[in-house]
């Protein structure tokens, strides 16, 4: 009920730690959700997905139907931000092969 309605915002802290060097970076997301009743509020719950997620909701899962709009990186909320970790690879000599799906080393 407290995220009815409102604005809120998601850190996401990412480090990458290789061969006696560090990167790290914290993702700002800014998350509104819908006005959203008492009873979508229960029905949501009763659904058992929000008991073990950060924020109480899974923006992946039904979660996804009370948000109203994303600004920022999407997989920051679900828990990795993939832009900014393959960056801080990048950084750290690795780099992202498409296709393969795969990191290369340095």
């Amino acid at each position: 009920m407290r995220l009815s309605g409102r604005e809120h915002e998601v850190f996401t802290g990412v480090a990458v730690v290789a061969e006696g060097t560090s990167h790290s970076a914290v993702e700002r997301v800014q998350v509104r959700f819908k006005q959203l009743s008492r009873s979508e509020c229960e029905q949501y719950v009763a659904t058992g997905e929000p008991m073990d997620k950060a924020g109480a909701y899974g923006i992946q899962g039904f979660g996804s139907a009370n948000v109203a709009s994303i600004d920022g990186d999407y997989f920051a909320v679900m828990g990795l931000p993939i832009v900014r970790t393959v960056d801080l690879l990048a950084k750290a000599g690795w780099r992202y092969s498409y296709g393969l799906g795969m990191l290369q080393a340095p």
